[in-house]
């Protein structure tokens, strides 16, 4: 065989093996859960959340808005325990959480597109009339239109919202464990009707 189309054919193969050691490079991770977050929801769980979640920072550092009231006489007492009946993040629902605070304030679900781009957020559960920008006295109605300032998901900071619904409530911020085992501290918010004393 000549030189030629030997080094053609050794040439080929080189590139074949570099071709094919660089796609499989790139599945170091396939199959593996994304940990970057305290937890994922998914688009169609059971609690009626829609967009990328994926963000979302279910343990926080246990500082609340300014200008929060503690809950004079919450149905859950701070340091006792309760059920949360209702999940916002896969293995929540059905937990066994500590109450770390509970407030009585106004709670909103709201819809938005993420400060960072991506797909719009439906009925986020859920932000807290201190967490609106320029909140005074009155809370805001259903349909308007505010600018959040917390940030329990990437990209929620600062961006504008609409408000779904309007809640007057105890808010309270939990401890828990989700059913894989993953620990979330301070998570914000769960509602009063959340929440059972009973499994």
């Amino acid at each position: 065989m000549p030189t030629s189309k030997k080094f053609a054919i050794w040439f080929v193969s080189l590139a074949v093996v570099l071709t094919l050691t660089a796609c499989g490079g790139n599945d170091e991770n396939t199959g593996q859960e994304d940990t970057s977050t305290e937890g994922n929801i998914t688009n169609n769980d059971s609690s009626g959340h829609s967009g990328d979640h994926s963000g979302m920072d279910h343990s926080g550092s246990g500082e609340v808005p300014e200008g929060m009231k503690e809950a004079e006489n919450p149905k859950y007492e701070v340091g006792s325990k309760a059920f949360i009946t209702e999940g916002h993040m896969g293995g929540m629902e059905g937990a066994e959480a500590t109450i770390v605070g509970a407030y009585d304030t106004i709670v909103y679900t709201i819809s938005y597109s993420p400060s960072t781009g991506g797909k719009r957020v439906e009925n986020h559960k859920w932000v807290v009339h201190e967490e609106i920008a320029d909140a005074g006295e009155e809370p805001f109605k259903e349909g308007d239109e505010v600018k959040i300032n917390a940030s329990h998901i990437e990209g929620m900071e600062g961006a504008t919202a609409d408000i779904n619904s309007v809640q007057e409530t105890t808010a309270y911020m939990v401890d828990f464990t989700t059913a894989d085992g993953q620990e979330v501290k301070n998570h914000m918010w769960v509602t009063e009707n959340e929440l059972s004393t009973a499994e």
